[in-house]
């Protein structure tokens, strides 16, 4: 099984108070992720960024936009189908 992708979705504009317009993931939290090696500690950290969107609001697009990216990886989220991560 491949890495769990980061949830950068590669429009990285820090429009909102420090947060990706696309992701809703700040600079130290993009760093963060690339830091993390284990997979369940990547599910969780997208686990994070989902429940952060919610919040937020306004990030529709981001779901289908990183189903797509996994897709391509093989990689498969509970969090994306309802579930928690690990």
């Amino acid at each position: 099984m491949s890495k769990i992708p980061s949830p950068c979705i590669d429009v990285c504009k820090f429009k909102r108070d420090g947060h990706c317009i696309g992701c809703s993931m700040t600079k130290q939290q993009k760093s963060a992720f690339k830091a993390l090696e284990k997979d369940a500690h990547r599910e969780a950290f997208v686990e994070l960024v989902v429940a952060q969107q919610a919040v937020m609001g306004r990030y529709t697009h981001w779901r289908e936009a990183f189903e797509k990216k996994c897709r391509k990886k093989k990689v498969a989220l509970k969090v994306l189908d309802g579930g928690k991560a690990a």
